[in-house]
């Protein structure tokens, strides 16, 4: 159904997302609405419809897994999702992946990404090759970060810096030397924590808010079209949601520049836009 809040002209593309939902699951209205403010209609989908044959993957060209807390993240952060998954839907996935689609998996859905092996899937085994460890600080954080793009790609192109919220007790990724090598090699890290000044947060906390290795805030697979994050960019569409923006306002409106209505994190969510376009 349309949004709300979309202008009555919004004009949609002829692609389709879709948005997977279930158990713990908390982040797919605000994703579906950041989709549709950038021009792609989506369709949020309980995983019991897909394993149940009323829905099939194969109708969209988007598969977003979104935030949340699956299952409780009783068996390990985004783990007992992915298994549902592999176990129910992974030749459809295999199908999916084969065709020219997009996976975007945002918090929880970056660990389930992880779990499956969706990223950094230097090859077509999807061995799981990253885990998203628990937080250095032992501790859920909940906060605003600055992050930057560390290469272009169909996720990043035209981003030089978005402000988003994190919102995890485990996204402190974690591999092996020889991984990350690869890894570095093949040019797949997408995002990593800075500092304001966008120089690296260095593994320095805030600016790194979980210890993640070489500040790494968003992978992709090698082929490029997964992306993992971890920050949500969806809980911050407006310029109002930013943490600093009476003060940005206050600073727009004195140089006479233009107040923005939306935030640069819809960036990534036109990026999507522009690539099936």
């Amino acid at each position: 159904m349309p949004s709300a809040h979309a202008p009555p002209s919004q004009r949609l593309i002829g692609e389709k997302a879709l948005i997977m939902s279930g158990y713990g699951i908390n982040s797919e209205m605000e994703t579906r609405e950041a989709l549709f403010r950038a021009g792609m209609d989506a369709e949020i989908v309980h995983i019991n419809d897909l394993i149940a044959k009323r829905v099939s993957i194969s109708d969209y060209r988007l598969l977003v897994f979104p935030g949340g807390f699956s299952y409780g993240d009783d068996t390990g952060a985004g783990n007992a999702y992915a298994n549902r998954v592999r176990n129910n839907l992974w030749d459809d996935l295999l199908e999916f992946l084969d065709g020219d689609n997009l996976v975007l998996g945002i918090c929880n859905g970056f660990q389930i990404l992880a779990n499956l092996g969706l990223v950094p899937a230097f090859d077509r085994s999807y061995v799981r090759e990253i885990a998203l460890m628990p937080n250095r600080s032992g501790r859920l954080e909940c906060r605003f970060v600055t992050i930057r793009p560390a290469s272009d790609t169909i996720w990043t192109h035209g981003i030089v810096k978005i402000l988003c919220p994190v919102s995890h007790g485990e996204g402190n990724l974690s591999c092996s030397a020889e991984t990350l090598q690869e890894i570095k090699r093949n040019r797949q890290i997408a995002f990593t924590y800075c500092r304001d000044d966008l120089s690296p947060a260095g593994g320095e906390y805030p600016y790194n808010p979980n210890g993640s290795v070489e500040d790494i805030a968003g992978l992709t697979s090698k082929d490029g079209k997964v992306l993992g994050m971890m920050p949500h960019p969806e809980r911050a569409m407006e310029f109002t949601n930013l943490y600093d923006w009476p003060l940005l306002k206050e600073q727009m409106r004195r140089s006479g520049e233009r107040i923005p209505g939306e935030s640069l994190n819809m960036a990534i969510f036109k990026n999507i836009v522009r690539y099936f376009e």
